[in-house]
């Protein structure tokens, strides 16, 4: 049997609106601005949509009508959507500083170039991660041509850290937790005149982190344009991942301004160890959740909202979800295994979503109070594949090589 039976945390958001997607939002993300992040992110060399995966099997035993998966597992090379945003928000750093410096605004091209790296060389930007997000700056670094430091928290695994240090970022590790090293990021920057490009929005600090949501949107923008060209069809819900909210955001502000009061009912899964949206839901205002945040699910282990992607996701999430590491292991077996109609290698943190499908397939409450039913046709991302391949082997039981063989 398909659904996973655990516990987890279940709200509906009383802050939805359903309205038109309104200029309050549009200041935050944009489809316009999210066209020209598609412009910029298309011209990079190795660029070309995730597949939309279908699930067929798994849509049957959760008795929907389909289930469709955006595989992120191959984004340029780096094995998760965090590229689409953590170098991006690089390049629209450097942009705008040359454009500012010499009164021309430089094309994609002559950064990827060199054209300017006398003026990226001396230059250098930083930032905290799990994994992902830092791996995608240092990436962003390496394209641009600038230095890179990624300040990482106790535990984050080695192979994470090896896989930063490839693109030449220098990584420092800082006790404690995810938040932690942000703050050691942020400190460090101000001593040392760097740039901080994070994930995660603060007060006095908006403008970078604004473009690594608008650089996720591309990722939406790819699954319109198959539902537009009739590849698929429209979903009625969504099931996204949390973490500090950006990619949630994203998600929802992309789909809330294309369909408006219409749009797809969208559900936020945290993991329960560290689920400050969901805390900050049931707050109704946002909530810094402490502690270790120990949870196998470390992408998402943030205990504290990004406060932007709070102002897209009070009025425009319908629901907000914690579930426990538990379904997340039982979501990547049963990707891995191709039961649920295709093989997928999926990581610990680009699971969440399909996890909370899992749990609101399993619990009539909840998929009572979603209005999930054979007509639902729902749609996930897997926003990670093996980006540690030791530890996808562990959870797994077979390396990510070996579950492609098979695919």
């Amino acid at each position: 049997m398909f659904p996973f039976s655990g516990t987890a945390g279940f709200t509906l958001n009383p802050g939805r609106r359903n309205t038109a997607y309104g200029p309050t939002e549009q200041a935050i993300l944009s489809r316009a601005n999210g066209a020209d992040a598609a412009a910029v992110i298309c011209a990079w060399p190795g660029y070309e949509p995730t597949p939309l995966v279908p699930l067929p099997e798994l849509a049957r035993q959760l008795n929907v009508a389909s289930i469709n998966l955006k595989d992120e597992s191959g984004r340029f090379g780096l094995g998760s959507f965090k590229a689409l945003g953590g170098a991006y928000a690089v390049y629209r750093l450097f942009a705008g500083q040359i454009e500012e410096k010499t009164g021309t605004r430089p094309a994609p091209s002559d950064l990827v170039d060199g054209h300017y790296g006398h003026f990226t060389s001396a230059r250098t930007v930083c930032c905290a991660t799990d994994g992902n997000h830092g791996r995608a700056v240092a990436w962003g670094a390496q394209i641009f041509g600038c230095r890179c430091v990624i300040y990482v928290h106790e535990t984050v695994s080695a192979e994470r850290v090896g896989a930063i240090e490839a693109f030449g970022a220098t990584v420092v590790r800082r006790p404690g937790n995810y938040d932690d090293a942000v703050r050691a990021a942020a400190a460090d920057a101000k001593r040392n005149s760097w740039t901080v490009v994070s994930d995660t929005s603060y007060p006095g600090y908006t403008d970078i982190p604004r473009n690594v949501m608008q650089g996720y949107t591309v990722m939406v923008g790819e699954v319109l344009a198959s539902i537009e060209a009739g590849h698929t069809e429209r979903p009625t819900h969504v099931f996204i991942q949390g973490g500090v909210g950006g990619l949630a955001a994203a998600v929802s502000a992309t789909l809330w301004e294309t369909y408006g009061p219409d749009r797809p009912r969208l559900v936020v899964v945290e993991p329960d160890k560290a689920a400050c949206l969901y805390e900050s839901a049931r707050a109704g205002e946002p909530v810094v959740v402490d502690g270790a945040l120990d949870t196998i699910m470390a992408g998402l282990a943030c205990g504290e909202p990004s406060l932007l992607a709070w102002s897209i996701l009070m009025p425009g999430a319908d629901a907000f979800m914690s579930v426990p590491d538990e379904s997340a292991l039982a979501a990547m077996r049963l990707l891995a295994t191709g039961e649920a109609g295709a093989r997928v290698v999926a990581g610990e943190s680009g699971v969440g979503g399909l996890a909370g499908l899992l749990i609101a397939a399993d619990r009539p409450d909840i998929g009572e109070a979603l209005g999930l039913d054979r007509t639902s046709r729902v749609l996930v991302f897997s926003t990670e594949g093996d980006t540690d391949p030791g530890l996808y082997e562990r959870i797994v039981g077979r390396s990510a090589e070996a579950v492609r063989s098979d695919a």
